[in-house]
């Protein structure tokens, strides 16, 4: 037991010779490496608050100026939107309403004499209801394109049908008008309908 003792402590003594390991040498180096580089001796940099308070002013002013640029964007976009629901909001029931119009234009077209004296009362009513239905119509500001023979063609409101000579209009200029068109607002619901003039013919 005794042997087996003074083994152990010689083995020790070995790994612990400083001679074969300097540990105090090693912890010195590591020191010298690790804080070489830190100035004890430097003072910490002052910070004026009257300079720290005025970018923090500045910087609450900025952020307070673009909250109230977004606030405004916000409200003009909304009112936009607002105005737009309100004039093109029916926009689609009205062009539905276009075709009772263009019913009741037609029919009124083709009573005679005969049948306007023999049906007095019921040809008044569907003139009625039509000039009620375009009144109703400029009411919402619905109006009706109505071109006429010889009008320069425009493709932003007329839609051509078809083209044909005709010696009497000049080339690009209707000649016939099939359908009225309607705007509403500032855009147009329907193009007017019409045939143009390709020019005297040969």
């Amino acid at each position: 037991m005794g042997k087996k003792h003074e083994d152990l402590d010689v083995s020790l003594d070995r790994f612990l010779d400083e001679d074969e390991f300097p540990l105090d040498k090693i912890d010195e180096e590591e020191s010298e490496e690790e804080f070489e580089d830190v100035d004890l001796t430097a003072e910490p940099e002052e910070v004026d608050p009257v300079e720290q308070l005025q970018a923090e002013v500045a910087q609450l002013k900025d952020r307070l100026i673009r909250t109230l640029a977004d606030t405004e964007n916000l409200r003009k976009r909304a009112e936009r939107d607002r105005r737009d629901a309100e004039q093109y909001g029916g926009q689609k029931l009205a062009r539905d309403l276009l075709s009772v119009n263009d019913n009741m234009k037609r029919a009124l077209e083709t009573v005679t004499d005969e049948q306007r004296e023999a049906n007095k009362g019921l040809i008044e009513g569907i003139e009625l209801t039509q000039r009620e239905l375009l009144s109703a119509f400029a009411s919402h500001k619905i109006v009706p394109v109505t071109p006429a023979v010889g009008d320069k063609f425009d493709p932003n409101i007329h839609q051509a049908m078809f083209e044909a000579p005709f010696p009497d209009v000049k080339a690009g200029h209707i000649l016939q008008v099939m359908n009225e068109g309607f705007m509403i607002g500032d855009r147009l619901l329907r193009p007017a309908q019409v045939g143009v003039s390709s020019g005297g013919g040969s």
